[in-house]
């Protein structure tokens, strides 16, 4: 600012008037234009003159400059007024997400439990197939993608948004910045549908699938089952959308077009169903004594890494008086309000929700243990009835592998799976894409036995 004034004095100064050979001063013709003319002038009148015209330029200079301080000043008052932009941005790009997942701030986003994007998992094992072998089979089995928060929370973490945005509009004074955004907050949220993220999500699936096996792949397409759900059903297409992308630009790739879709069959969701892709048919784990187990152990770790994170919240924003259960739905917005976008972005970009800030990375580590204690000891080992769960679709797995009947008397359609139309196993198809639910997935996991080095999570 100092150097400023100097350049500004150095400029006034020289647009001050130097007298040249005394006797001479430009004069009006009558046309207004200016015109060089000998007339004498006093020489006492000269330098008042002189005098007048540099006071005039030199106020001149001293007013653009308050202006300018003026409009600086009111720049700061209005950005600092101005609530800030707590999201934390990524790029992401197709290739990227088509190879490895959703790799946004994976310090946060890779610990929100069954509520992470898809991403993939580093591992020392080479995902590509050895030399000596040729891939003969596929079975993808996936969950839907990332969608809105289900209808019931979807009304809780409203009301929990609407009273802690009610309460900060009482607050006076300035927040500390991660907290700022909360002044201007809205919370817009559908439910249980997929989202944008989610249809990029299964679109990128499918293409990624055909890329891995396209060896498979390019003579044949998989035969597709899923709940009648709306966003299972919707996750099935999204994945058949990106497989046949990937199929049409291989030019290696053999038989028509399908614009009329693959082969799917729907399964509803209905107790009155049996159906190997979701778990509401026996009412023993349903409601019996081990129904609860997950739920149980959650409360017992909410009862560790909550507190602290209460306790601080409470503090800076006084008067919202969050409970124990509410933290948790606090940190639950994070992913649902980052995979709920209104827009996505030019290159994919999704940056992270403002809410997301408000947790330390050691806090999503003990958020994403709190989701999977509730899976596994609901749905997997940690259940004595969870692994039962998953046998009927274990079971037409080996039908599939084999190419025989099903064999089973649990879960499965037995109406569906003896009708080669509607499961086949002859040789000729090759290719399986089935779409669960997250707790689905852990019970197949479990009877298929892909846990059991794991040890019992405390």
């Amino acid at each position: 600012m100092a150097s400023f004034f100097r350049d500004a004095a150095a400029t006034a100064a020289s647009y001050i008037p130097r007298r040249s050979r005394p006797g001479y001063e430009p004069v009006l013709t009558e046309d207004g234009d200016v015109e060089p003319a000998r007339h004498p002038v006093a020489e006492e009148e000269a330098p008042t003159t002189a005098r007048r015209k540099a006071a005039k330029i030199i106020i001149s200079i001293v007013l653009i400059c308050l202006t300018f301080l003026l409009i600086l000043a009111a720049v700061v008052v209005w950005a600092r007024s101005r609530p800030e932009d707590h999201t934390l941005p990524c790029q992401r790009t197709i290739a990227g997400e088509i190879n490895n997942g959703y790799q946004c701030h994976p310090e946060i986003s890779h610990h929100w439990g069954q509520y992470s994007p898809y991403f993939t998992v580093p591992s020392e094992i080479s995902a590509s197939t050895p030399d000596s072998c040729e891939i003969t089979f596929v079975q993808s089995l996936a969950r839907h993608g990332a969608r809105y928060p289900t209808y019931t929370k979807a009304i809780l973490y409203k009301k929990l948004v609407q009273h802690i945005v009610t309460t900060v509009h009482g607050i006076e004074g300035e927040f500390e910045g991660k907290y700022e955004f909360l002044r201007s907050y809205k919370w817009s949220s559908g439910a249980d549908k997929l989202t944008i993220v989610g249809i990029q999500q299964l679109t990128m699936m499918g293409y990624k699938l055909y890329q891995r096996y396209q060896s498979l792949a390019k003579d044949t397409i998989p035969f597709i089952r899923s709940t009648d759900q709306d966003r299972m059903f919707a996750s099935a297409l999204w994945f058949v959308e990106g497989f046949e992308t990937a199929r049409r630009k291989d030019p290696d790739h053999t038989g028509p077009d399908y614009d009329d879709g693959y082969p799917m069959i729907l399964i509803p969701e209905d107790p009155r169903y049996n159906n190997t892709l979701s778990h509401d048919l026996c009412t023993s784990f349903e409601s019996g004594p081990f129904s609860h187990g997950g739920l149980d152990a959650q409360a017992v770790f909410a009862a560790t890494f909550v507190p602290p994170i209460q306790a601080r919240i409470n503090e800076d924003l006084k008067g919202v008086n969050l409970t124990s259960r509410e933290i948790i739905y606090l940190m639950d917005l994070c992913p649902f309000d980052t995979v709920g976008p209104q827009k996505i972005p030019r290159q994919y970009e999704a940056p992270l929700s403002p809410f997301c800030h408000i947790f330390t990375p050691a806090e999503w580590l003990s958020y994403d243990y709190y989701q999977s204690l509730g899976k596994f000891y609901g749905f997997a080992q940690g259940n004595p009835m969870g692994p039962t769960q998953g046998v009927g679709f274990a079971n037409e797995l080996i039908a599939r592998l084999t190419s025989s009947p099903v064999i089973d008397h649990t879960s499965t359609n037995s109406s569906l799976d003896g009708s080669q139309k509607t499961f086949p196993t002859d040789k000729s198809t090759t290719m399986f894409a089935d779409f669960s639910h997250d707790n689905d997935m852990m019970a197949i996991y479990a009877a298929l036995g892909l846990l059991n080095a794991t040890k019992a999570l405390d």
